[in-house]
């Protein structure tokens, strides 16, 4: 699960991490009222005002009604009130985002981290994420922080530094010091970035974090460290033991479908193909997308529909996956193991019939448990529905519906 900088931030503040304030506001009027907020606390005319969306590269991105960015600064109230205008309830598109763009709902209106000028700060770059390779959680950093990162890894890959920290010792005091030394850092501000590393760490673990990224990490002229940007991804399987945090969950910055599709306890995930996938288990719906590319076709989608599979979600799988104009043929491929095949096939027929008029060719697939008694049921329906027990079988159908 994403999360908005303004939602991560005040979840980074709970484990003691300096960020920049800031307020999360919906209307011109709610930014206005925390930019008056912001002067008389910080005593600077300026602030920042940032479009909340889950996407990265907001500071170069565009939002496509008014043509401003994502990220600007305001010198005054006035320039508060005409950036919050053209950004709140506008297209942001970056280019993580796509042509399609995200709208924003929200801003951050949040305090200058810049006035003291550029020879007084320094901007850093820090993520921790998990290493699969190595089975450990990695801290990623370098001193080129900011919105040209994804340059720095491009083209000088050597000043991307990376600290590898071990499942049963957790962070240790002497790699919080190297990842401060690694960045040239000395005196208080060490100090300062010592602690940070370590906090960070401790809220990417207690919030069961997939990934955390400060861009900017920022280094101010009194040689204070605090996070500017914030990126955080929650793992959703960990998300019964943050019932609080699960309640951030922002459906709006999701697709439909796979918010739809979450409702019915379907795994999902849209793809730009042209058949669409109804499969039970995660390695056979991965197998499955091989076997249509192999065919000549491009999976529309991933669904796995789990081992319980019955005629109320086959009838939930086929609605979501005929959303999509792009599909022209749907392969349902399922293994009875635990569900039986005849049971999954009564729900294909009972979900065709109440979907009514399907004018795309469906192919059912269906092997283990009672599979012959299934072929038999699906052919014996008198609708249009193909059946194959061979995967050989249901690539050829598959390779001549898309043909």
């Amino acid at each position: 699960m994403n999360l908005h900088e303004y939602q991560a931030k005040e979840l980074l503040k709970k484990y003691n991490v300096p960020v920049q304030e800031g307020f999360a506001c919906s209307t011109v009027h709610e930014a206005e009222e925390a930019y008056r907020q912001i002067k008389n606390q910080f005593g600077s005319n300026f602030a920042v005002i940032k479009a909340q969306i889950h996407a990265g590269g907001r500071g170069k991105g565009t939002v496509k009604e008014t043509g401003i960015n994502g990220v600007k600064v305001a010198k005054n109230l006035e320039e508060v009130t005409e950036f919050s205008k053209k950004i709140l309830g506008g297209t942001l598109v970056t280019l993580q985002t796509g042509p399609a763009g995200k709208v924003v709902n929200k801003i951050l209106v949040a305090q200058d981290m810049y006035y003291d000028g550029p020879s007084a700060r320094k901007e850093f770059y820090l993520s921790i994420l998990l290493d699969r390779a190595k089975g450990q959680n990695v801290i990623m950093y370098s001193t080129e922080g900011g919105m040209n990162i994804e340059d720095v890894a491009h083209d000088t890959p050597e000043k991307i530094f990376r600290e590898w920290v071990h499942p049963g010792g957790g962070l240790l005091p002497f790699q919080a010091r190297k990842i401060a030394f690694n960045l040239g850092l000395s005196g208080e501000a060490f100090k300062n970035m010592v602690k940070f590393v370590t906090n960070l760490y401790n809220a990417y673990v207690g919030l069961d974090c997939a990934m955390l990224e400060i861009n900017p990490l920022f280094k101010a002229a009194d040689d204070k460290v605090i996070a500017v940007d914030t990126k955080m991804k929650l793992d959703d399987n960990a998300l019964t033991r943050h019932t609080e945090v699960a309640s951030l969950r922002d459906i709006s910055e999701e697709d439909p479908t796979e918010v739809e599709a979450g409702q019915f306890n379907l795994n999902f995930v849209k793809l730009d193909g042209n058949v669409g996938c109804m499969v039970n288990g995660a390695g056979l719906a991965m197998a499955t997308m091989d076997m249509i590319k192999l065919s000549g076709g491009e999976p529309a989608n991933f669904l796995d529909v789990g081992g319980t599979a019955n005629a109320q979600t086959v009838e939930a799988g086929f609605k979501i996956i005929m959303k999509d104009p792009n599909v022209k043929a749907i392969l349902i491929n399922i293994f009875g193991g635990i569900v039986r095949c005849d049971r999954v096939a009564a729900g294909v027929i009972e979900a065709y019939k109440n979907l009514g008029n399907i004018n795309i060719p469906i192919i059912v697939r269906l092997q283990g448990t009672n599979a012959e008694e299934a072929k038999k049921l699906i052919d014996e329906s008198g609708l249009k529905v193909q059946s194959a027990i061979l995967l050989s079988e249901a690539a050829d159908l598959v390779k001549k519906a898309v043909a």
